[in-house]
């Protein structure tokens, strides 16, 4: 290791170990001959991979919610989230590419045992209710698309284990490949949705500006947290700072260098793609039930079943269910290798990938096979809504370490965070920790 290498290290307090996700670790050749465009196609992948966590089936139900209940009121909370997201994301390529570590292995490397375990704690808690709803959407999914009863479906969705198996044997550019192909087919069904809702375009422009009223209002501020913690995800940061390390960018600090613009820039353009379609449910939501004064609409069986009478063409609803469906199987990988990244990271211990699945899918259905068989859609519905709140109390705890290892000279070296981005990275932090803390509040309050 270099001079410079070995003093970033010294920044540390335990050495790096071994890579998560080894089998695929710089398994991706970049190569330096070709075009910078080449070059740019290389790095392009792990961000639509994060930008399926900011479109996964549970803020389906918080942009239904939304949408249903203050019509596009509620964009500016989604345009909020997608630019936070969005500095967030990048202080995760940084973390990754300037310390070699993901954001697991950095808090493992960094803390004392008695603060990295309870992280380890809150980041699993997180992925299992990322879990809860993605076996929740894929089952309403199923029942939508094929008329499989919700019980059912939340077992069958242990199946996706093999899908998973199957795109990890082939190589992690095909597992890209099924991502970017699912969200190509989710955006095709909301651009056909929303052009048969015909919304009021001046309404939809003035929904990206913010009300003071979003934070006055309890009901509206749960919905603005629930979209928060669907949009912004915690396992999304530990995902992001583990798979732009499959890339073989190099080790020289220009290489460095041009690996963290091409890795910004892929997950920006990704995450402005993931905002078009958070804003397309909500918009679809406000101008298809609102506007229509059905307010009420937080479940995804029943916003399907709305949509053939509301617009007016019996494919808009089989649309939305196939889109369902293509959300839920993509959530489904992403979280997979999220849960491998925070157990090797934070414990270094390796499981075989169907194991690790298993388990957590199995601790995922219990819950929503439970609610299914006894509440029903209502349930399921409400269940949706809770796991992003939950995800969304849990942001804070993976949020605040990330950005004080990226703004860290000692951790970072040469590829520290600008003075300027730590700083929007930090008050970011504190919104996010002040809003969670007001939801307490008026929960506590009643």
């Amino acid at each position: 290791m270099d001079v410079l290498g070995s003093k970033q290290e010294s920044g540390w307090r335990n050495k790096r170990g071994e890579a998560s996700l080894s089998d695929v670790h710089r398994s991706i050749d970049i190569s330096q001959s070709g075009s910078r465009w080449r070059r740019l196609a290389a790095f392009a992948g792990p961000g639509y991979l994060v930008a399926v966590g900011y479109m996964d089936p549970g803020n389906w139900a918080t942009s239904l919610a939304g949408g249903s209940k203050f019509g596009y009121a509620l964009l500016a909370v989604a345009l909020l989230s997608n630019l936070m997201a969005i500095v967030l994301q990048s202080l995760c390529a940084r973390l990754a590419i300037a310390s070699g570590r993901d954001l697991a292995q950095a808090c493992r490397d960094a803390f004392p045992k008695w603060v990295s375990i309870p992280l380890w704690a809150l980041a699993e808690i997180a992925i299992i209710a990322t879990d809860i709803a993605e076996v929740i959407g894929t089952a309403i999914g199923l029942n939508l698309i094929f008329g499989i009863p919700l019980e059912l479906g939340v077992l069958i969705t242990a199946l996706d284990v093999f899908i998973i198996l199957y795109l990890q044997k082939m190589g992690f550019r095909w597992v890209e490949a099924f991502i970017i192909t699912l969200l190509g087919v989710i955006a095709v069904c909301f651009a056909i949705q929303i052009f048969l809702a015909d919304p009021q375009w001046g309404g939809v422009i003035r929904g990206f500006f913010p009300t003071t009223e979003i934070v006055t209002n309890p009901e509206m501020l749960y919905l603005a947290l629930g979209i928060l913690g669907a949009t912004v995800m915690p396992h999304n940061l530990y995902l992001h700072s583990g798979i732009v390390q499959t890339r073989n960018y190099g080790h020289t600090l220009p290489e460095k260098k041009e690996a963290l613009t091409y890795a910004t820039i892929d997950s920006t353009v990704a995450l402005c793609f993931a905002l078009l379609i958070n804003a397309s449910i909500l918009i679809l939501a406000a101008a298809a039930f609102n506007s229509t004064g059905r307010t009420e609409v937080a479940e995804l069986g029943e916003a399907h079943s709305l949509l053939a009478p509301l617009l007016g063409l019996a494919i808009a609803p089989t649309l939305f269910g196939i889109a369902l469906l293509c959300c839920g199987l993509n959530s489904t990988v992403t979280a997979t290798l999220a849960g491998q990244i925070v157990m090797e990271g934070f414990l270094k211990m390796k499981l075989q990938p169907w194991i690790r699945r298993l388990i957590t899918r199995a601790i995922a259905i219990i819950p929503a096979a439970f609610v299914t068989i006894w509440y029903g859609d209502a349930g399921t519905a409400e269940l949706l809504i809770l796991t992003q709140v939950v995800l969304s109390l849990q942001l804070s705890f993976a949020v605040f370490p990330l950005v004080m290892f990226t703004a860290s000279k000692a951790k970072m070296g040469e590829l520290v965070a600008p003075i300027w981005l730590s700083g929007i990275a930090w008050l970011i932090a504190v919104v996010i920790a002040g809003l969670n803390v007001k939801l307490l509040v008026d929960f506590v309050s009643g």
